[in-house]
């Protein structure tokens, strides 16, 4: 069957992407990610990283999780939201969802040459423990778990909901993973002590002491 080019255009940008206000979720999230995909060509040398093997059980659960969020599952399911939050309550969360994603940004900024999209150790690898640092360890997750949760909350489909589940769940799963890659690369003497000062994910959270 052949499709012409003006029915493609319309199923790519049809689904929660044409529906206001997700509408406005899908302006925030492209432009989240190109500025990104542009910040990812400023990094430092790699000189060691987590094997794309072992890294399965994080990226499984958010590639899934990701495939479930965007429109098109949902339209080629026929889903329909489970409620309509009305647009207050949509305005909210796509101001939760921006706070989230420049959240990620500040972090970013913070860590310069040392960030990497993968699990790894760069060139003079230090802690960082300055800026939103200072408040959990992994803030770029921390942002990313919460600007995704909005999203689903607000798009509100059963597969929305489940992917954006399935992000956090990913995302925890690196934090995790990136924590005994930074306890055995950069030493416990210097991770250890930032470790039980500052919370993983979580804000504020009072830490267990040893």
């Amino acid at each position: 069957m052949y499709y012409q080019p003006s029915q493609l255009f319309a199923f790519v940008w049809s689904g929660w992407t044409t529906t206001w206000p997700t509408k406005l979720f899908a302006l925030i999230w492209t432009a989240w990610l190109i500025s990104w995909a542009v910040g990812s060509f400023f990094s430092g040398r790699t000189e060691k990283r987590v094997t794309t093997w072992d890294s399965r059980g994080y990226r499984v659960p958010t590639v899934a999780g990701a495939v479930l969020l965007t429109p098109w599952t949902a339209q080629v399911l026929g889903e329909q939201p489970l409620w309509h939050a009305g647009n207050g309550v949509s305005y909210l969360l796509a101001g939760l969802t921006w706070a989230g994603l420049l959240l990620t940004w500040w972090a970013r900024i913070y860590l310069g040459r040392f960030w990497s999209s993968a699990i790894t150790r760069k060139e003079d690898h230090r802690v960082i423990d300055t800026g939103p640092y200072r408040l959990v360890r992994h803030p770029i997750y921390t942002g990313l778990i919460g600007a995704t949760l909005a999203t689903g909350v607000a798009v509100a489909t059963t597969t929305a909901l489940l992917g954006a589940l399935l992000i956090a769940f990913g995302l925890w799963q690196k934090a995790r993973m990136e924590e005994g890659f930074l306890m055995t690369e950069l030493g416990a003497d210097a991770y250890g002590p930032y470790r039980r000062r500052v919370p993983m994910l979580v804000p504020f959270l009072p830490q267990r002491r040893p």
